[in-house]
């Protein structure tokens, strides 16, 4: 903004100074009554466990006491994010927390949710229900900015996915897809239950519609609290008030009134009157917090007054946000600049009765035992394995880029190896274009993998999402990921294996041609668990594919085909490269698997007539003789599961390091910092993890 010309304070505050104070009056006393009342504890006879637990009855509040958040500034030292910051969540209502762009609104509901990243700091005291404890999964749903969905699927089939793989096993199929279609119609989908979502490339949902579905999925466990980060985020007004009027009948929908907070970026006139509570920040500090219906008398009552039929949410964001306060065509005579205005705010803030309130509800609060949050049952290890393997075939059927693309490719550079290599017939010369065939078919057709990489970081997206919010954990992606996969990748190998096996005539048999299927399936499923890992470390595609062609080239040059085995300099190229290159077993198990049995006429001088497989092998391919060629199949296997473990080991260092890195740097010096945690997935399968 340039600059910003109000009436003088003394002409606007003895008009709003009485009827502020005697709104903020009743309304304390109406925040009294609501704690009272929402902290009786039932008799024991109408407490039980479960969704009837007196804890769901009385929700969630949620508090924060001084809170700081900092992050490296490199040698500069460090940067404060938020300042100092006290506020609270109540149960059946919604807080907003806005401000202008880098204000710190993702990262106060990062804080309050627990999802600080490992190089911030954080100092303060973060309570639920009074308590230090940490969001049990089913209790709490955060729906980030970003809808991660699996584009393939419709409405329907998305959120009912996510009703079996949330849901306890306790209840049947029929009452998951009941909660599911529920769920739909809450959220005004039901006229795009069978329309797929869509995404690049392909029509589907409009941006209102897809972050509904987002809601759907993170409330069908029916949370206490729910986060969501600028739900309104690229909408117009009438999908924006549309989206937030779902929100907040779904917090006051029953007898569970549950606490919603939303970080908002500059929400219509409409959708402001649906908030119950603001928390407004600039520069990562409160310039005021209350209930939303007073912000325009705090406003007016310290010389701001919003204008008559402004909207109060663009007054208030035009009046502290100072990334535009110079103008050129504009000058600065009787003009307030947006740091003075700040400054004057958020000192009128702290220095005002309604802080001192606000600190004092948040103590009351604190004081009120309003129990502890238990962790609602989840669904089993083995559903969710079951129900991530058939989400994950559908998805790979139904995105043409994932497997159908590169079944083409694969038929098309077979087709081009059968007819470069048509009838390689039996004579000497035969045996450097059967070497050089299976060399191709080992490194390079495989190494076309690495196409599916893009596809494969949408689902790690998917997965970071519903990891995070406790849906299932890591191992079950891992399965129903490798399961789901079968199928496309044997035919990948059968049909272009077919293709470059009988047209150049190699070794007749049906059993030479299955183990060539075999360590060709080996070597692409090898290749989609070393991407795998590779997605772990470098989860952005374009570095992912570059760093995973970079890896796959030095196994390729080191594999001893290029330099033969007793050719390769022993520093790093033979030692490791050449034993832990997957080429290695590959080029040996096909080589064995092609010219064991076979003789081939001898182009040596006065040397015997003909040569044996065999001893191509030894002297010319310097194949290791000593073991079989099923010896080698076996390896690649078990390189595919080490790949495999090694990317779940990956995953789940992640999840425990993250937390303890996260405590070493947020202890402050004289006060306790409260390092909130959510369980990634039940203790019934051993896959609970931190954020």
């Amino acid at each position: 903004m340039s600059s910003l010309h109000y009436p003088s304070k003394q002409s606007s505050a003895s008009d709003h100074r009485l009827n502020y104070q005697s709104t903020s009056l009743r309304y304390n006393q109406e925040i009294e009554a609501t704690l009272e009342v929402k902290t009786v504890v039932p008799p024991p006879s109408s407490r039980g466990g479960g969704e009837g637990a007196a804890t769901d009855h009385n929700g969630v509040f949620l508090t924060w006491e001084d809170l700081w958040v900092t992050v490296s500034n490199g040698k500069k030292g460090s940067k404060s994010i938020l300042q100092g910051l006290t506020g609270y969540a109540q149960p059946g209502e919604l807080l907003a927390i806005m401000g202008p762009s880098g204000c710190g609104k993702s990262t106060l509901l990062d804080t309050l949710a627990g999802r600080l990243g490992s190089t911030t700091r954080q100092t303060g005291d973060i309570l639920i229900n009074g308590h230090k404890q940490r969001l049990a999964y089913g209790t709490s749903a955060y729906v980030t900015q970003d809808e991660t969905l699996i584009t393939t699927l419709t409405v329907k089939e998305a959120v009912y996915y996510s009703a079996q793989l949330q849901l306890p096993d306790s209840m049947s199929r029929a009452e998951k897809k009941e909660r599911a279609e529920v769920t739909i119609r809450e959220m005004g989908l039901q006229d795009a239950m069978n329309t797929r979502i869509g995404g690049w490339g392909s029509k589907g949902l409009s941006g209102g519609q897809k972050r509904r579905v987002s809601i759907c999925i993170e409330i069908l466990t029916h949370p206490k609290l729910l986060f969501l980060d600028e739900p309104t985020s690229g909408l117009d007004s009438a999908a924006s008030y549309y989206v937030m009027s779902r929100i907040v009948r779904f917090d006051r929908k029953d007898e569970n009134r549950r606490t919603v907070i939303a970080s908002i970026h500059q929400p219509s006139g409409e959708v402001f009157q649906l908030f119950d509570s603001l928390c407004l920040l600039s520069a990562g500090k409160v310039v005021y917090f209350g209930p939303a219906s007073q912000a325009n008398e705090f406003f007016a009552l310290n010389g701001f007054p919003c204008p008559t039929l402004q909207n109060p949410s663009d007054h208030f964001l035009k009046t502290i946000n100072k990334d535009f306060e110079t103008d050129p065509e504009q000058g600065l005579e009787d003009a307030i600049t947006a740091e003075v205005a700040i400054n004057t705010l958020t000192k009128a803030y702290k220095s005002s009765d309604h802080y001192q309130q606000v600190k004092r509800l948040v103590t009351e609060i604190c004081e009120k035992d309003c129990g502890t949050l238990e962790e609602r049952s989840h669904s089993s290890f083995l559903t969710q394995c079951l129900v991530l393997t058939r989400r994950s075939f559908v998805n790979m059927y139904r995105d043409l880029g994932y497997y159908w693309l590169r079944v083409a490719i694969y038929v098309s550079l077979a087709l081009g190896l059968a007819t470069l290599f048509y009838n390689l017939g039996s004579d000497n010369d035969s045996i450097q274009d059967r070497g050089s065939l299976l060399m191709f078919i080992a490194s390079f057709l495989t190494f076309m993998t690495i196409g599916g990489f893009p596809s494969f970081v949408e689902d790690m997206k998917v997965f970071e999402r519903e990891r995070l919010n406790g849906h299932y954990g890591a191992t079950a992606f891992v399965f129903g990921n490798t399961f789901s996969a079968f199928p496309y990748l044997l035919l990948i190998s059968v049909i272009p294996g077919a293709i470059t096996y009988y047209l150049p005539g190699l070794h007749k048999g049906y059993e030479h041609f299955i183990y060539f299927v075999l360590v060709l399936f080996a070597c692409m499923m090898l290749v989609e668990s070393l991407m795998m890992t590779v997605a772990s470390l470098v989860p952005n595609f374009l570095m992912g594919i570059i760093t995973g062609s970079g890896i796959q080239a030095f196994m390729i040059l080191g594999g001893g085909f290029f330099r033969l085995p007793n050719d390769l300099p022993q520093p790093f190229w033979k030692y490791p490269m050449y034993y832990i290159a997957f080429h290695k077993y590959a080029y040996q198990g096909m080589f064995k698997n092609e010219f064991e049995g076979l003789t081939f006429p001898s182009n040596q001088a006065g040397g015997p007539r003909t040569i044996s497989g065999e001893q191509i092998l030894r002297d010319r391919w310097q194949v290791e003789m000593g073991v079989s060629k099923w010896v080698d199949l076996a390896i690649l296997l078990g390189m595919v599961v080490l790949y495999r473990i090694l990317f779940l080991v990956i995953i789940k260092t992640t999840e425990k390091i993250k937390p303890i890195i996260t405590a070493i740097v947020s202890v402050p010096p004289k006060q306790t910092t409260q390092i909130m945690e959510i369980p990634l997935t039940t203790p019934s399968h051993g896959d609970q993890s931190v954020v």
